[in-house]
């Protein structure tokens, strides 16, 4: 049997490590063809050497000489670097699937070819479907393409409507573990340090996508994420706060009945569940025990104290560049936090002084958007220099 040939973006960060993981368990099946990493080359190295892939792609051509030096006569992997790099190994003819799970906008245009060039793209990457979902999701429709979701939440609602019509749908419900400071206080809020925003009760992830858990904002993207994704209005997509984080989210049917998807907190399952779409294959990862649980509890979250979650909201209703310009102030300002040169508090204030001055473009083209994002990285830089 022919294995399916396969390209990880990101292949060095959480989603891309767990991706090899799977992949290694099933190696009869699959072909590693292409990895990318943007600045980790010492575990690029040591993957390329375990998969052989036969490109590989890093930030720019600094480290991919540094990391061709390295590789010496152990590899004949090409090494390419940048955007054209990430570029290139997204539309190598022989791939079927790209993984795409880089972390802010550079996941766009990669995405955006290998739809174009009728891969199957299995998806991790919020910001691309963020800033252009609507783009994205014409163009996988005009080449008859496959966009599978791999983050936990997005997974469950693409397997709870699988042979559901889309009519019979009368809201989604995106569950959220409330991230590590739901339950602190607002004037706690303003003191939390970078290490009790990381410390995440359920999930390890990146830092990027654990501060986002942390204000809510991740919550926030998957909202317009699910809205282009299953073709949903926002109006029919809520949030509700689980934080055992058992039940991945839920889809509410016009009858009344509820439709759940559960599962441990491994996001092998739903990697898996992607690679191996339409089929379910067997695998040793650990199985719920409702017994050992006891309980599973829910609450309304609370929009004031986290109020980047209305801030996406108001983002998707505005529409055009809006998105975008929310997602490149939000990564700016979370990348400040880590740096700590503001409070956490403050990244909701400066996207929003962001979004007020930005006017937004209607149905936007793919330079606009990334000029959009451009844009409001730059503000948001400004914003958190200032002292006020």
């Amino acid at each position: 049997m022919e294995k399916r040939k396969i390209v990880i973006l990101g292949s060095t960060g959480s989603i891309g490590r767990q991706t090899l993981d799977v992949i290694q368990k099933h190696l009869q099946e699959f072909e590693v063809v292409g990895l990318s990493a943007w600045g980790n080359i010492g575990l690029l190295k040591e993957q390329i050497i375990k998969f052989k892939p036969q490109v590989t792609v890093v930030k720019n051509e600094y480290l991919a000489r540094k990391l061709r030096n390295e590789l010496g006569n152990l590899s004949k992997t090409k090494v390419y670097w940048g955007a054209e790099g990430l570029k290139k190994i997204a539309i190598l003819e022989e791939v079927e699937m790209v993984v795409v799970a880089i972390t802010g906008i550079a996941s766009l245009i990669p995405t955006y070819e290998a739809i174009r060039h009728r891969k199957k793209v299995a998806i991790a990457s919020k910001e691309a479907l963020v800033v252009a979902g609507d783009i994205l999701m014409r163009e996988a429709k005009a080449h008859n393409v496959t966009i599978l979701p791999i983050d936990s939440e997005h997974s469950a609602i693409f397997q709870c409507l699988q042979h559901e019509q889309k009519d019979s749908v009368e809201k989604i419900i995106l569950t959220s573990s409330g991230g590590p400071l739901y339950n602190f206080t607002e004037e706690a809020l303003n003191n939390v340090s970078v290490e009790e925003a990381l410390n995440h009760p359920t999930w390890e992830m990146g830092n990027k996508v654990t501060i986002d858990s942390a204000t809510l904002m991740n919550k926030g993207l998957e909202v317009i994420e699910a809205r282009w994704l299953f073709d949903i209005p926002p109006q029919k997509i809520e949030i509700i706060i689980h934080p055992q984080s058992y039940i991945h989210s839920l889809v509410q049917f016009v009858d009344g009945a509820i439709l759940a998807q559960l599962s441990e907190h491994d996001m092998r399952i739903p990697i898996q569940f992607a690679l191996f779409y339409p089929h379910r294959i067997i695998n040793s990862y650990n199985r719920l025990d409702f017994g050992k649980i006891g309980q599973l509890t829910f609450k309304k979250p609370h929009f004031n104290k986290f109020p980047c979650i209305k801030l996406a909201y108001k983002a998707l209703e505005i529409g055009g560049t809006m998105p975008a310009v929310l997602s490149g102030a939000n990564e700016i300002a979370v990348n400040a936090f880590l740096d700590k040169q503001i409070s956490i508090t403050k990244i909701p204030l400066i996207i929003e002084g962001v979004m007020k001055e930005h006017t937004p473009q209607s149905n936007p083209h793919l330079n606009d958007i990334i000029e959009a994002d451009s844009w409001a990285r730059k503000k948001a830089s400004i914003l958190c220099g200032s002292k006020t």
